[in-house]
């Protein structure tokens, strides 16, 4: 069973910066006091055969439960085969080098549509356009962008539904990926602005048929590609700033597109996709707004209050809880493998104990996203 719980006339330079992050923060809530209050009751004479009759009620209870719960766990080996089976059959493109779920850029709405339905979701992005995304609670897990005439001109996904006329997927090493695409970019040139691009080994970027190719690598498997963005060059290049101006449209993209990857990563690595928590989102927004507009960038805020503080100061029941900070991130995608490449922030965002998430986001006063994201179990 489960347990419960991103010059005007000469050259001017802008990084993709680095992430930045505090340590995450996690906390358990002790069941001590609820034990020694049982205890205090089992030792009452008066209440002894009363408990006698309980505990038999609950043994029958609880074999009852485990009975059922081998059904579950029978239907639930059913089920993981039924997914296995409705995985998408990958096609080698012909069109284009690259394609997710069999879609590639310049493609149709209509040829979307036919391959994955309709979206679950639709948010604006970085770039001033839709990602619309689609999956089958989080499985086969992709996002889409279609520009005014309805063409596909962006794609993104962090599951192994990659295929390629160049020979690519996710088994390839980073190696091999060298081979077959040449060495990554080192810069961005729009205009009279040249756009650094420094990932750290965490992700690189390549030109290939006019559509730059974002691939990201998961430090803590070997270097294995984790996720790809695929991107056209005229999108690439509408896109002026590094950082793009806030709108409360945004904000809200944002929030759920780290929402949406984190599940998608979650279900990845054989965990139940969490469950979006309006209220944590509230708190989780005010403390990214404060450090934006405090310039700071810490768990504790400037009150001295503790995540945890501020979760209780809302009236937010938790038996165990954790918190994500990101910032420096161009994107919902940056921030969340940047977030998966730290070993305490990916502890958390693969925690099986956890319930529900929510995710708040805020712009400082130079359109740089701070990201807070709030995990609890009650």
């Amino acid at each position: 069973m489960k347990k419960i719980f991103l010059f005007i006339l000469f050259i001017t330079t802008a990084h993709f910066t680095k992430p930045y992050w505090e340590e995450p923060v996690q906390k358990w809530k002790s069941s001590a006091p609820v034990q020694d209050m049982v205890n205090s009751i089992r030792d009452n004479e008066q209440l002894s055969s009363f408990f006698q009759s309980i505990e038999q009620e609950f043994t029958a209870l609880l074999e009852n439960i485990n009975q059922q719960g081998e059904g579950r766990e029978r239907h639930s080996d059913e089920s993981q085969k039924a997914s296995e089976q409705d995985a998408p059959t990958l096609s080698i493109p012909t069109d284009h080098s690259f394609s997710i779920h069999n879609i590639g850029i310049g493609d149709s709405k209509t040829t979307v549509q036919q391959e994955v339905g309709p979206p679950k979701r639709s948010t604006i992005n970085e770039y001033g356009v839709m990602w619309n995304t689609y999956h089958e609670n989080y499985q086969n897990f992709l996002m889409v962008s279609f520009d005014e005439n309805d063409t596909v001109n962006g794609l993104y996904t962090n599951q192994p539904l990659l295929s390629s006329s160049l020979d690519l997927s996710f088994e390839n090493s980073k190696e091999s990926i060298y081979q077959i695409l040449g060495e990554p970019l080192t810069e961005i040139r729009k205009g009279f602005t040249i756009f650094e691009l420094s990932g750290e080994g965490e992700y690189e970027v390549f030109l290939v048929d006019n559509t730059y190719v974002t691939i990201f690598y998961d430090l803590h498997e070997n270097d294995s590609i984790t996720a790809i963005q695929l991107i056209s060059e005229e999108l690439e290049m509408s896109k002026t700033k590094l950082y793009s101006p806030e709108t409360d449209d945004l904000k809200i993209g944002f929030e759920y597109q780290l929402f949406d990857v984190t599940n998608a990563a979650r279900v990845q690595h054989d965990l139940q996709p969490l469950v979006w928590d309006h209220t944590v989102k509230e708190t989780a927004r005010k403390h990214s707004l404060d450090m934006a507009v405090e310039n700071y960038f810490d768990h504790t805020n400037l009150q001295g209050q503790s995540p945890f503080d501020r979760m209780e100061e809302d009236r937010i029941q938790f038996l165990v809880a954790g918190e994500n900070l990101a910032y420096g991130h161009v994107s919902s995608l940056f921030a969340h493998e940047g977030l998966m490449n730290s070993l305490g922030h990916r502890e958390n965002i693969l925690q099986e104990d956890y319930t529900f998430l929510g995710i708040g986001v805020a712009f400082n006063d130079e359109s740089q996203p701070y990201f807070t994201q709030k995990y609890y179990a009650n």
